[in-house]
């Protein structure tokens, strides 16, 4: 039997809610780059100019699949490939401008999505949503669903 079902069953329903904010976020670019590409722009917004290991380990991916998916990056502009000077076999990635506007422009419709969804909720909902999302990112644990993590065992 499992332990708080209505409450999972919530979740369960907010989850889909917010993957669907995040999928249909991308369609703000034009299918111009996939989720997966994204994803290491995101990455790469957040460390700034970073070596390749590093961003594969924020991402949970193999340093080949982080190689082919900055190759592409790269061809369309978006990443630029550098060196470090003191390890020039060390390979860094950072956003361009271009790599820059996009994760903007996902983060503008997110926000703006986001707020009208907040919008339609009664205000007494709207005050508690804050502490009630902060307790639940509290209890996932810090960096949760930043990087894929070991599977937590049933």
């Amino acid at each position: 039997m499992q332990e708080f079902p209505e409450q999972v069953e919530a979740l369960q329903e907010a989850t889909r809610v917010l993957a669907g904010v995040a999928l249909r976020s991308l369609d703000a670019l034009d299918g111009v780059i996939t989720l997966p590409q994204f994803r290491m722009l995101a990455v790469l917004a957040g460390l700034g100019r970073a070596r390749s290991a590093r961003v594969a380990r924020a991402l949970g991916l193999d340093a080949s699949t982080v190689t082919r998916l900055a190759d592409r990056l790269v061809a369309a502009g978006h990443v630029a490939r550098g060196s470090d000077p003191r390890h020039r076999s060390v390979v860094t990635l950072e956003l361009t401008p271009s790599g820059q506007r996009l994760v903007s422009v996902v983060s503008v419709w997110r926000e703006r999505e986001l707020s009208r969804i907040v919008a339609a909720l009664p205000p007494a909902a709207r005050s508690q949503l804050t502490g009630i999302l902060g307790q639940l990112v509290a209890a996932a644990g810090e960096g949760y669903g930043l990087a894929a993590g070991p599977v937590i065992p049933v």
